[in-house]
């Protein structure tokens, strides 16, 4: 994975994108999502993993549609525009 430098343009040009209010949309509802977990007894403070959202859609907080996992598994795919595993063969 290539990484990029955290250069103060790259820091105001990333503090810009998660300014927009659809992308502080999305941020509440993985956040809330998370909150959701740990009341039901699947996640705790500080356990180092993430909530996975199944179809991908941030804003689908339904139980049936969570679940927990490690953040290598969460992230570690390529994603296309609606979040879902890109079709190896395409």
């Amino acid at each position: 994975m290539v990484t990029q430098k955290n250069t103060p343009a790259r820091q105001r040009a990333q503090a810009k994108y998660n300014a927009k209010p659809e992308q502080l949309k999305r941020r509440a509802s993985r956040n809330a999502a998370r909150r959701k977990m740990i009341a039901a007894g699947k996640a705790s403070k500080g356990d180092g993993k993430d909530v996975m959202h199944k179809n991908g859609n941030p804003s689908n907080n339904n139980m049936s549609n969570l679940k927990m996992g490690s953040k290598k598994n969460n992230r570690s795919f390529a994603r296309t525009k609606t979040a879902r595993k890109k079709n190896p063969r395409s």
